[in-house]
């Protein structure tokens, strides 16, 4: 999988769910592909040995035909160490709201309203409504 600037977010979403059938983890990774031009998957992707090795745990699920956010894993950096997300109080608000989708981080919808601005408040609504309705919709 290739992370270089010229891979789109939305690009690397795609990538990442060849295969996932889940709608929130694909709601999930989609939010997380469209926020920034795929910020937050750029850095999982990037930061794969870091954020594995603070966890004990992989990110990216390597084991399938596909590679794959490990959720689980990510729930678990999100409560155990969030100081391994380097990050703005809206890029992490942004990966909560993905975490939360895939019931793996609590997430307290007022401080997330207050934390993003106006187009991320939207692709979190429009995140929201997939995991809910499909991506078809």
């Amino acid at each position: 999988m290739v992370t270089g600037n010229s891979t789109t977010g939305a690009e690397l979403a795609a990538d990442l769910l060849r295969g996932v059938g889940n709608e929130n983890m694909r709601a999930a990774t989609r939010l997380l592909g469209a926020h920034r031009g795929g910020f937050w998957l750029r850095r999982l992707l990037e930061q794969e040995h870091e954020l594995t090795a603070a966890a004990d745990k992989p990110v990216i699920d390597r084991t399938g035909t596909h590679p794959s956010i490990d959720w689980d894993t990510i729930g678990l950096l999100m409560l155990s160490r969030p100081s391994a997300f380097k990050s703005s109080t809206s890029e992490m608000a942004v990966l909560e709201t993905a975490a939360s989708l895939v019931s793996r981080c609590p997430v307290q919808l007022g401080e997330v309203i207050r934390a993003v601005d106006e187009s991320e408040l939207r692709l979190i609504l429009r995140a929201l409504e997939e995991a809910a309705y499909g991506e078809e919709r």
